[in-house]
């Protein structure tokens, strides 16, 4: 996932001929979705943002910041280094962000963390909707 974008209507027509000298690529911001999916488009929905970092003195201050600005539900964020090992489960409601990481073992054979991602998530899900269906 990125922040930015190489725009369609920034594409050559041709091959990029070497011999013209030293490229200068300009990157475009992605739009920012989360507030008008969260705000405007489905309100009632149980929504997860990520946040990947590579200085981790930054990430649980950067998810806290997202849930606040966005007012969703979960952030799973990762340090880029170890992303595929360990991840953090931020929530508003929770004073401690929760760690899931994967063993040694885990990890030399294979298990992708993703797997217990998912099966935190949809617990996490089912809450809120027993919530939501309880307040009708």
């Amino acid at each position: 996932m990125s922040n930015v974008f190489y725009g369609c209507g920034f594409l050559p027509e041709h091959k990029i001929q070497s011999g013209n000298g030293p490229l200068q690529i300009s990157l475009q911001l992605v739009p920012k979705m989360l507030k008008p999916l969260v705000k405007e488009w489905i309100p009632q929905a149980f929504v997860i943002s990520f946040k990947l970092e590579t200085d981790p003195s930054l990430l649980l201050k950067k998810a806290k910041e997202a849930l606040e600005k966005y007012s969703h539900q979960v952030v799973i964020g990762n340090i880029l280094e170890t992303r595929k090992e360990l991840v953090w489960v931020v929530t508003a409601t929770e004073s401690s962000p929760f760690q899931i990481r994967l063993t040694p073992e885990e990890a030399d054979s294979g298990v992708e963390i993703e797997k217990y991602i998912t099966e935190y998530l949809a617990k996490m899900h089912e809450t809120f909707i027993t919530r939501a269906d309880s307040v009708k």
